[in-house]
């Protein structure tokens, strides 16, 4: 059957192995909704890396459905990520507070509802094969170094904060295996749109090890070194809000309040 056959077994092999490699990368943030789920409570945690991850297999379905050859692994691992994205997803606004909740429910209408049916209906109605292949891949291609570039702002935090607790290494090398392994699969296919953005995706990976090996022995800034918003930005997993150091004014106040208290103890005393 057409469905099954490759024009190489090289090709089905890294198919097969970057469907499985990818696998596991869906399933890493597991631990994090397991841990919202048994504090019923999304904390500190950002929605937009699984929202924009949706989006991402949702479009690299449609453009594998529009390709000329067969693109059958494409297809099987962007529809599980569909599933798992699509779980993630719904933790998160099940647990997140009111403000947040509206704001990923909008996100979600926006990118993966109108923009991706906008897409599908001018690339379906305006534009003919096989042009609409490349223009899918244009846009997928887009998208990807999008995603890829994300981790330039772990990689900030790590040298800032001379830890590594936001980047596990193991995450970081089933991103670059994972990159290997599809880059190879599209070079093979002669498939553009999916091997030009996996050799960033495998650059960004090393640059990641190379970072945990340098700093996963060092002793970690303190916190209250970086400001907030350095924390915060461009991080899809942080420190809940209440888990951070109380501030030079917090202390002051808390001195103020032992002031008081020790003045009315005095007061109690003399009165009596």
């Amino acid at each position: 059957m057409a469905l099954f056959y490759f024009a190489s077994p090289e090709l089905m092999a890294f198919g097969i192995l970057g469907n499985l490699v990818s696998f596991l990368v869906y399933l890493s943030p597991i631990p994090t909704f397991y841990r919202i789920v048994k504090k019923k409570s999304t904390e500190g945690f950002h929605s937009i890396p699984y929202v924009i991850a949706l989006y991402s297999a949702m479009l690299m379905i449609y453009y594998a459905l529009n390709k000329t050859d067969n693109a059958t692994l494409l297809i099987t691992i962007n529809s599980f990520g569909i599933v798992i994205e699509t779980i993630y997803i719904s933790l998160f606004i099940a647990y997140a507070p009111k403000k947040t909740r509206v704001s990923t429910i909008k996100l979600v209408v926006v990118l993966n509802i109108v923009s991706y049916v906008l897409i599908v209906g001018v690339t379906y109605f305006f534009i003919q094969p096989p042009k609409r292949e490349h223009v899918l891949g244009g846009i997928n291609l887009l998208l990807s170094f999008i995603v890829f570039v994300a981790p330039l702002s772990i990689i900030k935090k790590v040298i800032q904060t001379r830890s590594v607790e936001f980047m596990p290494f193991w995450l970081s090398f089933f991103l670059s295996l994972s990159a290997v392994m599809w880059f190879f699969y599209g070079f093979l296919s002669k498939d553009v749109y999916v091997a030009v953005p996996n050799i960033l995706g495998f650059f960004f990976g090393i640059i990641q090890m190379v970072l945990y090996a340098i700093y996963k022995n060092c002793a970690s800034k303190p916190v209250e070194e970086l400001k907030l918003t350095e924390i915060v930005k461009g991080t899809p997993e942080i420190y809940p809000v209440n888990s951070f150091p109380a501030s030079e004014d917090d202390d002051t106040d808390e001195n103020k309040k032992d002031e008081d208290t020790k003045d009315k103890k005095m007061d109690a005393s003399d009165q009596v």
